[in-house]
């Protein structure tokens, strides 16, 4: 996936996507952005803020900042993934399986749905819980390997991959910022202040 290395020298992704339409007749089809530009397009749409890593080591360093930007590096968060206590066991991380007290949720996701900038999670992130009930903060860590086009895909894949047993509670976080009264379309919703800590790994 070339388009992170790409992005931090370029002035917009948009004036990428035009670049590549110049000169094009209006009555061709429209140039379809590659699945990882059009994931990154419409989660940063969506409020969502993301560090990229190339490596274990900045994915750690990338960590260090957003705990260090927000003061929360002495904050309890909720993990309820015993493999992230392991991954970041150096942070040393005031951990809580409840919600309450906790200042942010430290999680994986299933998949990372490019058409909508959405992330697919399910029970083996959030055990029962509804999103309501989770801290308003959201740290997820990811791969690059999980981008797929729709939900729908992400839905098969989550079956593939549980074969035995498949999750259950699967639902997708969408807005990571505070809804707009205006806007109708996410009222209701559970809007959080969401960090994706993306790890290159194809």
């Amino acid at each position: 996936m070339s388009l992170f290395r790409k992005i931090f020298g370029q002035k917009s992704d948009h004036s990428h996507e035009s670049i590549q339409n110049e000169g094009r007749s209006k009555y061709m089809p429209e140039v379809k952005l590659p699945i990882d530009e059009r994931f990154t397009i419409n989660f940063k749409a969506n409020g969502g803020k993301f560090l990229y890593s190339i490596n274990d080591q900045e994915v750690q360093d990338n960590l260090r900042q957003i705990l260090k930007e927000n003061d929360w590096e002495n904050e309890t968060a909720l993990v309820l993934d015993d493999r992230l206590s392991e991954k970041f066991r150096s942070f040393q991380i005031p951990k809580s399986f409840k919600t309450e007290n906790s200042t942010y949720f430290l999680s994986t996701c299933e998949f990372l749905i490019a058409n909508d900038g959405s992330l697919l999670i399910s029970s083996n992130q959030i055990a029962e819980k509804k999103l309501k009930e989770l801290p308003s903060n959201f740290i997820i860590f990811a791969t690059t390997s999980q981008m797929v086009e729709t939900i729908s895909e992400g839905l098969k894949g989550i079956k593939n991959k549980n074969r035995d047993r498949i999750p259950s509670n699967i639902t997708t976080i969408k807005h990571f910022k505070a809804c707009d009264d205006k806007d109708f379309l996410s009222y209701g919703s559970s809007s959080k202040n969401l960090y994706l800590l993306l790890l290159e790994d194809l």
